[in-house]
């Protein structure tokens, strides 16, 4: 242990700004600050940090979780409370947390105590090894209190994202990871509506590290996600978000499935006119139908890729803004970007 806080005298000692985007967590914030509070107080004993500051972003939360927050603030000059003005998302509100932070390195994690805190440390160390890591990323190896067809979900449409993606995501890793600032700035300068998070990091590129842990249970006892594995939202993120921001695969398999269905007509058409000019009948109205309505089905489906796509075109074109602070409450006065 010596050894490496002897080594680690010797590097640039970093401000690191810890980000949680959260929505109605009033039943667990006083022990996610405390936690956080003497891992991050741990680490400026251990010398591998200058300082820290804890960022909360309330994404409109309809509890009492903004008045804990603004109770908490009064306890400690290292708390600073985002205030979002709607219901933006995960990952707008941590990018807001973001544009407000001021450290060398930003950690961002779930406000659940499914990501402990105590994991921050090996994150640094990870940082502190290599001099080239711009992102320290975290790899699951457990997850407790999941159901196993969730599970089994979640790992399938991690396989599916991978293969239909331009780029490849690490299985099992989710919302933990530790960026630089090089990072963080390359991030806020991509004006991407529904941004993916998880994806822009992979995107982005650079030298990444790996840390792996054991995800928690809620520590309120909740299930441990507020949303099923077959919400619409999930669905709807996962297509907006994941497979539609990094893949063109889905409108390469309409224009296969175009063609084949294309080239089956043809050669129906084809076996007919044989038929025709051989004197057979050929009955089959039930025939026509089905494949009336199986052309029919196959446009729409094709027509409904083709729209989501179009979806995201049109969004963007808009050019409003991802998310929108309302209010943020610091023990510096810190204002707006």
């Amino acid at each position: 242990m010596e050894k490496i806080v002897s080594e680690l005298i010797r590097k640039p000692l970093p401000l690191v700004s810890v980000v949680l985007s959260f929505y109605n967590e009033a039943t667990i914030l006083n022990e996610l600050v405390s936690r956080l509070r003497n891992v991050m107080r741990g680490e400026i004993e251990r010398i591998t940090i200058s300082g820290y500051e804890l960022i909360f972003v309330n994404d409109a939360s309809n509890d009492n979780s903004l008045e804990i927050l603004k109770a908490e603030l009064a306890t400690g000059q290292d708390l600073v409370v985002v205030d979002m003005s709607n219901n933006f998302g995960v990952s707008e509100c941590v990018l807001a947390g973001m544009q407000i932070s001021k450290g060398d390195l930003v950690v961002y994690l779930d406000a659940d105590l499914q990501d402990p805190p105590e994991v921050i440390p090996e994150l640094i160390e990870k940082w502190h090894a290599d001099p080239d890591v711009e992102v320290v990323y975290t790899t699951r190896l457990s997850r407790a209190g999941e159901h196993p067809l969730k599970l089994l979900i979640t790992h399938l449409g991690y396989k599916f994202i991978n293969w239909t993606s331009e780029i490849k995501f690490p299985l099992n890793s989710g919302d933990f990871k530790l960026l630089s600032r090089r990072v963080v700035t390359e991030l806020l300068q991509i004006k991407e509506k529904k941004p993916y998070l998880r994806g822009l990091v992979s995107w982005i590129g650079f030298k990444q590290s790996q840390v792996f842990y054991h995800r928690a249970e809620r520590h309120d006892g909740r299930e441990n996600t507020k949303r099923p594995a077959f919400s619409t939202r999930v669905i709807k993120y996962a297509l907006d978000s994941a497979i539609i921001s990094f893949s063109d695969t889905p409108l390469k398999a309409s224009l296969l499935i175009g063609f084949l269905i294309s080239l089956a007509s043809i050669l129906y058409i084809g076996v007919v006119l044989v038929q025709k000019l051989m004197g057979v009948s050929v009955p089959g109205l039930s025939a026509v139908m089905a494949a009336v309505l199986l052309l029919g089905g196959m446009n729409l489906f094709m027509i409904g890729i083709m729209g989501l796509y179009v979806n995201i075109i049109f969004l963007n074109s808009r050019e409003r803004p991802d998310y929108i602070i309302s209010k943020v409450y610091s023990f510096d006065n810190r204002r707006i970007p």
